[in-house]
Parts: C-alpha cells; structure tokens; sequence
C-alpha cells in the first residue's frame, strides 16, 4: 500500500504502523491454488456486456490527488494514486486469496493455473476473452512484461523466482529456485499492467531479468528510477471499473464502469466514489451524514457506538495483527531471563487490554504462539496446541517467576536482581487511540503489580526509528502481518524486523537469535523463520512453524496483547448482500485480500 508513508491518525497511521512493523514481510507458506471461499458465492464469469441493476458504491480511503499521485499504477511505484482494495476494481491481480479456506479466487490468471508437485514451477495462465479498457486483448505478453519490470522494481517474489519465460500467447512460465507456497502468492496477487502502455521500457528491462542484474547495479538502478518517474495520463484498465478523470480531485474521484471489464456482467454498481480521508476523523463527518457505504479506518470505541446507535452494521474481520510489549534487551538486560517475560504475560490481563484498545475488536491473544490465533489451527495440529501456555491472568505465578529470577518485592514495588527499581519508561504512537490505550492499561496493570510505569507517546514514525535503534526500554508497537496470510510473515514481524541484525548497525531490541528451550531444544530464529516458508508444499511446513510457535509461546520475544478485529462500520440502508457474520469470506485480511473486491465481481454487492 504506498500511502503507508504519510502521516495523521487513524487509517493512515495504522497502515503506516503495518509497513514499518514489516507485516508484508517476505516469507510464508501458501496452499495449492484452487477456486472456492465464500458461501456467498464465485465468481464465474469474464468480461462481457454491461447487466445487472445500476448504483453508487460510496467507499473512503487516503490517497494523493495529481500532481503528487500519478497514474503509474505498476505495483512497487511509490508515487501512485493507489487505494488499497479499491485498487483490485481497475487493475486485475491474478488471483486473490480466501484466508480461511486457503484457496484461491482467480481472476485474470486463469483457474487452471498450477505450481507443479515439486514446487519449482508456476504455469500462469491468462484468463481467455479477457480485454483491457483501449479493447486489445489481454494476453500472455501483458503478464510477462509486467514481471520483467516487477524485477527492475526489487518485487519481493525474485527471493524465489530466477526465470520468467513467455510459453505462448497466453502462458507464462515462472521458475522457482528456492521452492516456497508464498512465490505462488505473491506471483498470482500482483495487478498486471498493460505492455501497449509499459512495454517501452522492455527492451531494458528484459535482458536484466534474464542474466539476473544485481539490484545495485547502476544502469538497473536508473532503469527503476525511469519506470517510477513515468506518469501517463490515463489508465489501461483490465477491472469493473476506471477513473473519470474529470473526476479526480483532492476531495474525491469518481470510478465509472469499464465496458470492456472482467465481470461487468455480475457487477451491480456503475459508480464508486472515493473520499479523500486522511484519517478517521476525517472520515466521521463522511460516515454521519451517510456518504460511505463501507471503510477500514480504525474508528475508535466511541466512534462505533455511535455508528451502531445510527443503524450502522459493524463488521469485525479479523486483521491478523495487534498490540503487544516490546522489550529493549540491552537497556533492561534483567528481562533476559525468560522467567521474567513470562512473568510480564502472567501479569497481565490481556481481555483488559484488548477490550481498552479496541473495545469488541480487541480479542485476547489465547496461543501466545506470535501469529494471530485465528490461523493457529491450520499450522498446528490440537496436540501440539495443547502443550502450548496460555499464559492465564495469575498474579501468584507472576510474582513466583520474578522472585525465582531473582527480583525482590519492597514496600510494595519490584526490584530488579541488580537492585534497581523496576520503573521502566512504556513508548507507544500519538496518532493512535488504540495503541494509547493499551499502553494507559499495562501503565495502570503494571503498576497495581508493583511495577512503575510511565507512558511517552511519540509520533508513530520516530517511534518506529527509536524500535530500530534499540532507543526505549520498554514499547507498545504491532505484532504479526496483515499482509500475507502465512505464519513465516508474522513471525519475522514479531523477532526479526526490530531486531540485530536486521538493524544493524544499531541493535533494535537486541533480542538473541540462538536460543535454548526446554520445548524444542536449541534454536536459531535467524534461520529458522526465513526456513519455515520454504518446502514443495503446505504440509511439508507446518513442523518447521510448529516448532517456532512452541519456542515462541516458550520464550515470548515480544509479549502479544489482543489480536485486532475491524469495527468497519457498513450502510445496509444503501448497500444490501453482505453475508452473515460467520461467513468465512470475513477470515479474510482487510489489508490484503479484502473482501469488498470479492463481493462485487461475484454480484452479492447490490446498491439497495
């Protein structure tokens, strides 16, 4: 999501925080691609003629209006007028993923596209009778070129993939030198762009991809900075929809039905309208006189009561990330001992936390295993769950920890085993409630413990950057992905991304990387996370993650909090079809494979 990079609350901060936690991190496992998910229904059908009944799709997301934004919608460009989910309606991926039935849903790849049985080949077909917005049609060249120029662009897929060869008309052939079920993702997830208009920058970019030109390399480097400063003035859509151009402007943008677009034959809106909101504040005037039907923002407690009291339904996906407790191992060196930490987990009741910071979003972290709960049983069979800590609210096991660490209790407060008092400095982000919360929660929890805690909030960026340079003692930041639905992710997130030496030259949290537990023997997180997405299959991972989810729930690097569901508030006066709350549709992340996208090329979507 390139508007990670600017600034403010709600929305914006948070999908900032999601970049900087590393939550699209490289790294995962996939599942063999094949069409299913919601009980709503598939999509079935490609481009065509225009059908169904005609509406407005009033939606609200952040973005930069010309000249700031451009039309350069390649993924990796980092200027463009991207928005999110609204992004997959002109521009096809692939494919998109259904989080809980781990399958895919095809879109311009078509269905019969496979990985082979030794995982080292993708066979990606292009969907036949597909066309872009200008009429041409939609065909192998487009996908090819558009991961030639994915390579320029340092796509994180070429971790995996050493050779693109263009079989046919309507084939591309991806190799995968390093076998892993994530390449498979992040080749079918990507939107892919028209060669009439890309194209120019082949005869480049081609003989880089082929003889595997290093990254540095000064001629690639001019080359990707040639690509990101192209601006054309309009887009070749392959989607339901394209920008009016007319009707673009810093307050809002307008996309109207593209006749030539994939399922405008199910599609039951003729009109998305965008608004600019910056922030959830921005976004509540918007949402109180019911001018959008649907929004991620990250709306505040107070906020949704006020949705619900207006007949505002409020949808509750899980986003596969949360807060948790970042621990500076160098500065406060007596949480080295493992004891200690789990001594922090027992202490604190994780349903207050999550209930301050989220209200009915905010769940209780149960698996303490540093991927969201709600993937747990797909990775991890039940007897290996149930040799899992769940680190239940007990004060007496907490203080029994710390006093077997060798901390005293004085007067009512916690000394350390080197004689200083256990007052600790807790950083947490301004520009988002939630996280404040959380923090103002472990302050009070912590100190009726007999801790003494002081809450600094700082701006989310410098915050990130103190993470990094080891710069706090103690810290509320995010834990796991919302970007890929695969445990490696999450974990890198948890261990890696704020730690030596992926902070090198400075030590981030400086949490040691070999380590000895009683559950799983010696361990190197340093390899062993990058290790457990890679495998010819699903299967040939989940002891690789089980082992790490044992370690993790047994050393707890980070302390995990609350996982966070969306409270996305939807105007059912206006839109009709969403599915029931237990759909499995709602398993899927808002960030990444969001469901609305889903839901409108399969026609459930319908304007009221």
């Amino acid at each position: 999501m390139n508007n990670l990079i600017r600034r403010g609350t709600g929305e914006v901060s948070r999908r900032h925080l999601l970049q900087m936690a590393g939550l699209t991190a490289v790294g995962g496992a996939g599942l063999t691609a094949c069409q299913g998910g919601s009980k709503a229904g598939a999509a079935k059908g490609s481009g065509g003629s225009a059908g169904g009944s005609t509406g407005v799709f009033q939606a609200a997301y952040p973005y930069d209006a010309p000249p700031k934004g451009n039309f350069n919608l390649l993924p990796g460009v980092s200027e463009a007028i991207t928005m999110g989910y609204i992004y997959d309606l002109i521009l096809l991926p692939g494919a998109m993923y259904y989080w809980d039935a781990q399958k895919y849903y095809y879109l311009l790849a078509d269905p019969s596209s496979a990985v082979s049985a030794d995982g080292a080949t993708l066979t990606y077909k292009v969907r036949p009778g597909l066309k872009w917005s200008d009429g041409k049609p939609i065909t192998a060249q487009d996908v090819y070129t558009t991961w030639t120029l994915e390579y320029i662009l340092g796509n994180a897929a070429f971790t995996y993939v050493d050779k693109v060869t263009k079989t046919d008309n309507m084939t591309v052939t991806f190799h995968i030198k390093s076998p892993a079920p994530i390449a498979e993702y992040y080749l079918l997830r990507a939107q892919i762009v028209s060669d009439a208009v890309y194209g120019q920058f082949m005869a480049d970019a081609e003989p880089m991809l082929t003889s595997l030109t290093p990254s540095d390399d000064t001629a690639l480097v001019k080359l990707n900075q040639k690509i990101s400063a192209f601006k054309p003035k309009t887009v070749t859509a392959s989607g339901a929809f394209n920008f009016d151009m007319p009707k673009v402007s810093n307050a809002s943008l307008t996309l109207v039905r593209n006749p030539n677009g994939y399922g405008i034959d199910k599609v039951k809106f003729d009109t998305v309208v965008v608004s600019n909101g910056v922030s959830d504040t921005d976004v509540m005037p918007l949402e109180l006189s019911k001018k959008v039907d649907y929004a991620t923002y990250g709306f505040t407690v107070a906020d949704v009561k006020e949705f619900t009291s207006l007949g505002y339904r409020i949808l509750r996906p899980p986003t596969y990330f949360g807060g948790a407790l970042f621990i500076n191992y160098t500065k406060r060196s007596e949480f080295a001992d493992k004891r200690a930490r789990q001594a922090l987990a027992y202490a604190l009741d994780r349903n207050k936390i999550g209930e301050a910071a989220e209200g009915e979003s905010g769940k209780a972290v149960q698996l303490m295993t540093g991927m969201s709960d709600v993937v747990v049983p797909k990775w991890i069979s039940a007897a290996d769950q149930a040799k899992l800590n769940r680190y239940k609210l007990n004060l007496g096991k907490a203080a029994e920890l710390l006093t077997a660490a060798g901390w005293k209790k004085s007067g009512g407060s916690w000394h350390t085993p080197q004689g200083r008092l256990a007052q600790y400095d807790v950083k947490a982000p301004s520009q988002d409630a939630d996280l404040s919360a959380n923090a103002q929660s472990v302050q009070s929890q912590l100190n009726s413990f007999g801790f003494k805690i002081t809450v600094v909030e700082e701006d989310v960026t410098q915050l990130g950057v103190d993470l990094g340079n080891g710069k706090f003692d103690l810290a509320i930041w995010t834990w796991g992905s919302a970007g890929n639905p695969f445990p490696t992710a999450a974990l890198q997130a948890d261990v890696l991304t704020y730690n030596y030496p992926t902070t090198k030259p400075h030590r981030g949290m400086d949490f040691p990387l070999q380590q000895d537990t009683t559950s799983v023997g010696k361990i190197d997180f340093g390899t062993a996370i990058p290790d457990s997405g890679s495998g010819p299959n699903p299967d040939s991972l989940k002891a690789k993650i089980t082992t790490l989810a044992r370690a993790f729930n047994e050393l707890l690097p980070i302390i995990p909090l609350y996982d966070r569901y969306g409270n996305n508030p939807v105007n059912t006066k206006n839109i009709t079809g969403w599915p029931a709350d237990d759909d499995p549709i709602y398993k899927n992340s808002i960030y990444a494979d969001n469901f609305v996208t889903i839901l409108m090329y399969d026609g459930t979507l319908k304007p009221a």
